[in-house]
């Protein structure tokens, strides 16, 4: 299978350890990634990207992202993500995750260019694999 048709990569971005154990481990079990790389700041995450922008071993096709978190949000972080090569966010695949249940969250994030999906937390095994099999069927 072309490495373009199978993410290599997912990055979960979330302030709570709880939720990064559960959605990476709910991620691991779909064996859908071949590697999955979690942070708790979108600080880092955003520095990581940057720093690996050009790496292909390690570009992440899909990035999990949580709305509310310290310091900076998601929303936060997309501004800056928007900031990335178009060749780049072209390729990577932004879902949102979140319990929010603020409709201005929702409709914030269901409108930005760069998100694919905002799901709930946590992470249901089937709607992850239908959604990565959406993303990837050509």
């Amino acid at each position: 299978m072309a490495s373009l048709q199978t993410p290599n990569l997912l990055i979960i971005i979330d302030d709570s350890s709880f939720d990064l154990r559960i959605n990476s481990g709910i991620a691991s079990h779909t064996k859908l990634f071949k590697q999955i790389v979690c942070f708790s700041s979108a600080e880092a995450a955003l520095d990581f990207l940057a720093e690996n922008i050009n790496n292909p071993e390690i570009f992440p096709h899909i990035i999990f992202l949580d709305i509310q978190m310290p310091e900076m949000d998601g929303f936060e972080f997309l501004e800056r993500y928007d900031t990335f090569p178009n060749g780049f966010k072209a390729q990577s695949h932004v879902i949102m995750i979140s319990s929010t249940d603020d409709l201005r969250d929702i409709v914030r994030a269901e409108s930005d260019r760069n998100v694919v999906k905002l799901l709930k937390k946590p992470l249901q095994i089937e709607e992850l694999k239908k959604l990565v099999a959406n993303i990837y069927k050509h």
